[in-house]
């Protein structure tokens, strides 16, 4: 069966009957809005677009693994603020001739995703359209702390990152090259279904962190944005971005370098932060900078800092 065949309403049904919720929401899928509950009286929000061809493949990628991607990265945002996820909205146009097991996988897919972090999926709306195109935004309670913002981050300061970098960025290098086998199976699921430190966000904050952003277009870039909103330098040291063994196969598989992937590769939704200089870090956060005086990024032993995603430069 097609979601056209289905009709505009059993879709909206059948999507609804998939998901779970998490306590925020009061008032759910159903009505003319949703209602959450706001116990801090401030709201973190964020929001992201996925477009077929551009941020997933549909012969890449399951549609459970795209709905997982699609709420981990905006999950992560919120964890980047130092606040908890407590609702997502989903806005969804696709073919009439997406087939309802499709659907179901794709609504299986941010169910389980939002379960990781106690939300859920509140609304949304359907719309046919040409090719699969997701807008997703997401809700989020600080618990009464300030939010760890770009632009805290101070000379002294130390920087450092929690969770997985370059794995995604080396999944999309073996499938563009084709390199598809199960040597390469972590890298190619991390592509299709990226798993941030979702608990490492509000634990950065609780230990200080003057400053924090989501990994999503790349390390250098990402902390250029904390560099340009705090007025200061970050400095990077290649030595603190050890290479794994599945990365450094598949940079020779593809002929690349992997530390450029960890550099650049922004898809694993990895926590970046800085911390004032007396803060001990436990794992899994680990030291691989510094702020300095000055401004933008740079990287011991590069003349130029590599770049990251630009949606209009590539």
């Amino acid at each position: 069966m097609t979601v056209g065949e289905l009709g505009e309403f059993g879709v909206v049904s059948r999507i609804a009957g998939r998901l779970s919720h998490s306590a925020s929401v009061l008032l759910g899928p159903g009505d003319d809005a949703a209602v959450l509950a706001a116990p801090d009286r401030r709201v973190v929000v964020t929001t992201d677009l996925l477009l077929e061809g551009r941020h997933f493949r549909r012969d890449w990628s399951s549609g459970y693994e795209i709905g997982r991607k699609a709420a981990a990265q905006n999950l992560s945002d919120i964890m980047a603020m130092g606040a908890t996820p407590t609702g997502l909205f989903v806005g969804l146009g696709m073919p009439a001739d997406t087939t309802v097991e499709w659907l179901d996988a794709l609504s299986d897919g941010f169910r389980d995703e939002c379960a990781l972090v106690g939300a859920g999926v509140a609304g949304g709306d359907i719309a046919k359209s040409d090719t699969i195109v997701l807008g997703v935004t997401a809700l989020g309670d600080l618990g009464g702390i300030a939010p760890v913002t770009r632009s805290g981050a101070s000379p002294g300061d130390q920087v450092a990152v929690a969770g997985r970098l370059g794995h995604a960025a080396a999944g999309l290098a073996l499938l563009s090259a084709g390199a598809v086998s199960d040597a390469f199976a972590e890298l190619l699921l991390a592509h299709r279904r990226p798993e941030p430190p979702y608990e490492q966000g509000p634990r950065a904050a609780a230990l200080r962190a003057t400053a924090m952003v989501d990994v999503s277009d790349g390390l250098v870039q990402d902390l250029g944005h904390v560099a340009a909103a705090s007025g200061v330098a970050v400095i990077l040291d290649p030595g603190g971005f050890p290479v794994s063994a599945p990365l450094a196969d598949a940079a020779r598989q593809v002929g690349a370098d992997p530390l450029d992937w960890i550099l650049t590769g922004g898809d694993d939704h990895a926590l970046a932060a800085a911390f004032p200089p007396e803060v001990r870090l436990p794992p899994p956060w680990r030291v691989v900078g510094a702020v300095a005086a000055g401004h933008g990024v740079q990287v011991k032993g590069r003349a130029e800092a590599p770049g990251g995603w630009d949606h209009f430069r590539g």
